[in-house]
């Protein structure tokens, strides 16, 4: 058996209760299994089963899909659990309540609402409970004391051996896959979808994005083997059309059951699109007995926010935040970037982890970046800048790269050619800097903007 962390004593503080936290496995070690979070659900009564929830996998987007599920659902007059993984700055952002992040004092109280009970698990079981299981533990356990009526909760990694999997969710929700944690999920799509396809359960509805040719039959197999209801985009659900507007974009959306002409959205690209869609036929889906009505479906998405998905952080020079970390979430960003913004020069800011696809990354960037500053965040998993520059040049030419290992160096370097366009032989006066590779960096770029404002 496994050496076990130590008995756990109650936290007093949020930096106890991190330190707690960081102390188990991390989140990128996984061992397949729902043994311990089954084993911690129990001994914690089951919190999981008294409220029902909405279940979000897939590759990219469902963070932004699941804000917008939970904004919906609260127009419904429902009250709402959020879960969410990773956080951009706060590792209390992972759980919200009525759309709020848990506050100081009740990431404490949550934490030591289960922790007598964690070291129980980890002395019965072959290994012990990681972070990920303890914080999703941690969740359930504070909807089920708010109480919530409804929690929308998305994956860590996958599906099937996610330790969210606990749930059996009314519906489930899944955004387009593609490939991303290849060590852990495979190499294919369509083996990531076996995967990810884990979360439709029996009787429940499975809300599907458009998915290519290899996914979409994994998927359907699912659904029947387990008797779930369909309903997919392009065919039960669409965005009709949309056009990009000052601050975002309006959108017309047919529903599952009514048609939503003329909405904003203050978030930016087809896929932020889409996921307004996906979070829509979602709620239809889950509460088809109360219709939404078009004003509130105007109201809730003219107000949604999704922190680090290319999200304008600064003026002079324009700074951009996005947590895009696999080439197709690149290349989603690429086209945002495209069809919303006319900045020129555009300078990456570029901060990579060591398991990631880099090269994809930099080949989605490179038509749009006039020039990359390579950096790296404060993790241990970040790849080391020196290293993404050597890939960086092979795409770019050395010309256009830049190392800066400081992150704040980075900033301010690219902020500077940003500025003087044509130190990268670009005209003045619309340079902007885009931040992006890993949602950590975002984060960490996030909170110095956010500092030296």
């Amino acid at each position: 058996m496994s050496e076990t962390p130590d008995a756990p004593r109650l936290a007093e503080t949020v930096a106890e209760v991190e330190d707690a936290l960081l102390s188990r496995w991390p989140e990128t070690r996984l061992e397949p299994s729902l043994d311990r979070i089954r084993a911690f659900t129990d001994l914690l009564g089951e919190p999981q089963r008294a409220y029902r929830s909405i279940h979000l996998t897939g590759t990219n987007g469902k963070t932004s899909t699941s804000r917008m599920v939970d904004d919906l659902l609260r127009g419904l007059e429902l009250r709402t659990g959020r879960f969410t993984s990773p956080h951009v700055e706060r590792m209390a952002e992972r759980i919200s309540v009525d759309g709020e992040p848990l506050d100081d004092e009740a990431f404490v109280r949550a934490f030591n609402d289960v922790a007598p009970y964690t070291h129980l698990v980890d002395s019965t079981e072959a290994h012990p409970l990681s972070f990920f299981e303890t914080v999703v533990g941690m969740a359930y356990a504070a909807f089920a004391d708010a109480p919530v009526d409804v929690a929308v909760v998305e994956v860590g990694m996958g599906g099937s051996w996610d330790a969210t999997n606990v749930v059996d969710a009314d519906v489930a929700v899944v955004t387009p896959i593609a490939v991303d944690h290849a060590k852990y999920l495979g190499e294919s799509p369509a083996a990531i979808a076996v995967e990810k396809a884990g979360i439709i359960k029996e009787g429940a509805t499975a809300v599907l994005a458009a998915q290519s040719d290899d996914v979409l039959p994994v998927l359907l197999s699912r659904a029947a083997e387990v008797g779930a209801t369909v309903v997919r985009e392009g065919e039960d659900f669409a965005v009709v059309h949309r056009v990009a507007a000052v601050g975002g974009q309006v959108l017309t959306i047919q529903g599952l059951h009514a048609r939503y002409d003329d909405l904003f959205l203050p978030l930016y690209g087809a896929h932020q699109a889409q996921n307004a869609a996906l979070a829509l036929a979602a709620v239809e889906a889950f509460a088809p007995d109360k219709p939404l009505d078009d004003e509130v479906v105007r109201a809730v998405l003219a107000d949604v926010t999704s922190p680090g998905r290319l999200e304008v952080v600064r003026r002079s020079p324009t700074v951009v935040l996005d947590a895009a970390h696999n080439p197709a979430g690149a290349e989603a960003t690429a086209a945002a970037l495209d069809d919303s913004f006319a900045f020129s020069p555009l300078i990456g800011v570029l901060g990579v982890m060591g398991d990631k696809d880099a090269e994809g990354l930099l080949e989605a960037f490179e038509p749009h970046l006039a020039h990359v500053v390579c950096t790296q965040n404060s993790t241990s998993r970040a790849m080391p800048a020196r290293e993404l520059a050597t890939v960086a040049a092979e795409i770019y030419g050395e010309h256009r790269v830049t190392v800066e290992r400081d992150l704040a160096d980075a900033l301010d370097h690219a902020a500077a050619l940003a500025e003087a366009g044509t130190a990268v032989g670009q005209s003045i006066g619309s340079g902007a800097v885009l931040v992006t590779g890993s949602v950590v960096t975002v984060g960490e770029a996030r909170r110095l903007l956010r500092r030296d404002r």
